[in-house]
């Protein structure tokens, strides 16, 4: 009797997945980047205030700065945006992406006060999103070996 192994000739499931997830995290990940970069270029660093419906100013670099992106693998999707610096009032990032509120602080240590500003949207990780999704079914082409 002759002995031949059928198992590599069959549909290894494990094998299968394990190559699809590596894949999608490859792809996501490179949309993620693209993405990332796409925000970060349409901030410009200017003195002034950008009019409301373009891509806020930056005037420290931080927000520039503080855009990531990661991989979350329970759920396989990619996420995108600015990080939420060490700040325990307002939530500029959103109220810059969407419209709304934010506190600001003002004045020095011994007068210093709390004053809620309403903020016009100036969006810019959707616009960044929404120019590289045409490129996405290409990063899935091959990405599967």
């Amino acid at each position: 009797m002759i002995g031949i192994n059928f198992k590599g000739l069959f549909f290894d499931h494990k094998g299968v997945l394990a190559k699809v997830d590596r894949g999608t995290r490859r792809v996501l990940s490179k949309f993620g980047a693209f993405v990332r970069r796409g925000a970060r270029s349409s901030i410009r660093k200017r003195k002034g205030a950008s009019t409301p419906g373009k891509p806020p100013s930056s005037h420290t670099g931080l927000l520039k700065k503080f855009i990531f992106f990661g991989y979350e693998p329970r759920n396989r999707s990619v996420v995108i945006g600015p990080v939420r610096l060490n700040q325990k009032i307002g939530d500029a990032p959103e109220a810059l992406e969407h419209g709304g509120t934010s506190t600001v602080v003002e004045g020095g240590r011994r007068r210093r006060r709390k004053r809620r500003i309403t903020i016009r949207a100036r969006p810019f990780m959707g616009p960044a999103m929404e120019k590289e999704r045409p490129k996405l079914p290409a990063m899935w082409a091959g990405s599967v070996k």
